[in-house]
């Protein structure tokens, strides 16, 4: 699980806008969550702002990122092979490195 710092943000909230990221899912773990089903997104290397107003999990089929946290100095990175779970309410920087493929989903419940 990334760690945020509290730079900005009390304990709790960092705690909660925390990406978590599972590293080199086995296949057994890509059926139970079904990700092959999930829709494909795709992306150039390059930085790209964004705020999640859902939860999104997604799977890097390749790739590689930096993710920058508003408000965080520390970058976290994840490639081809892991799964990552943004929440709902956070902003951060992709910062792409390696051109993008993954399978995603939304969870606006979250």
């Amino acid at each position: 699980m990334a760690k945020s710092s509290k730079h900005g943000a009390t304990e709790t909230d960092a705690r909660s806008l925390a990406v978590t990221v599972e590293r080199n899912l086995p296949e057994s773990r890509l059926q139970q969550l079904g990700i092959k089903s999930w829709p494909k997104w795709g992306c150039p290397p390059g930085k790209f702002p964004l705020k999640y107003d859902a939860q999104e999990t997604c799977y890097l089929v390749k790739g590689k990122v930096k993710i920058f946290t508003k408000g965080c100095p520390e970058c976290m990175e994840f490639g081809a092979g892991d799964l990552a779970i943004f929440p709902k309410g956070l902003s951060c920087t992709w910062d792409v490195s390696v051109a993008v493929d993954k399978h995603y989903k939304f969870d606006s419940s979250s």
